[in-house]
């Protein structure tokens, strides 16, 4: 999904509302391949362990139609899909839990309360353009990065990341600050490092 590049996401924030991102990335920064798929290279079990954890404590999900975070529970999670295939909000048959949202004709605000969701974690899945999308409104940002995997040509965690700049500027241009760097997986170069707006702290 491709929010129009003006789109702005109108939001009443909530003291008991937090807007979470989450994402692993290659060492040049990258969250899939040219076809908008995880390779493998990037794919982590301690990863994947912490990011259950987390999705488990969510009041909703939120992701394009090429992102979800699969697992056992994921189809029981409340979602929202971003799209432009709708004019604002539409349910989807198939899943109940999930709603398909244009941000461009509706406000996060209505589509949460589509859903019934007045509080908790809003998580962040991405891809890029829904990354960029929240970029201003993030608490936290999780970011995993795989330091032994490269993507050539693959699709950035946000738009700006390039040769000369890393998701870590793109997320401390936006007002965030990181905390202290944890190894997930030693062996394999994963590490976590949860980047936190200060006015959220």
């Amino acid at each position: 999904m491709t929010p129009p590049s003006d789109t702005v996401i109108v939001i009443v924030m909530s003291e008991d509302r937090r807007i979470e991102g989450y994402a692993i990335v290659s060492l040049d920064g990258m969250i899939a391949n040219a076809a908008g798929v995880m390779p493998d290279v990037i794919r982590n079990g301690a990863d994947q362990k912490f990011l259950q954890s987390e999705l488990d404590r969510a009041a909703v999900i939120v992701n394009g139609r090429h992102s979800d975070e699969g697992g056992p529970r994921a189809a029981r999670r409340k979602r929202l899909v971003l799209t432009r295939q709708v004019p604002s909000l539409s349910s989807d048959a198939a899943h109940p839990d999930a709603l398909r949202w244009n941000p461009a004709g509706a406000t996060l605000d209505e589509a949460l309360a589509r859903l019934g969701v007045t509080h908790g974690l809003v998580a962040i899945l991405g891809g890029t353009e829904v990354f960029d999308l929240f970029l201003p409104l993030y608490d936290a940002f999780h970011l995993t990065r795989a330091a032994h995997a490269k993507i050539p040509n693959g699709r950035p965690v946000f738009s700006e990341v390039g040769p000369q700049t890393t998701p870590e500027d793109v997320l401390a241009g936006a007002g965030l600050k990181p905390g202290a760097r944890r190894d997930l997986d030693g062996a394999a170069g994963v590490t976590l490092t949860t980047w936190i707006r200060e006015a959220a702290k």
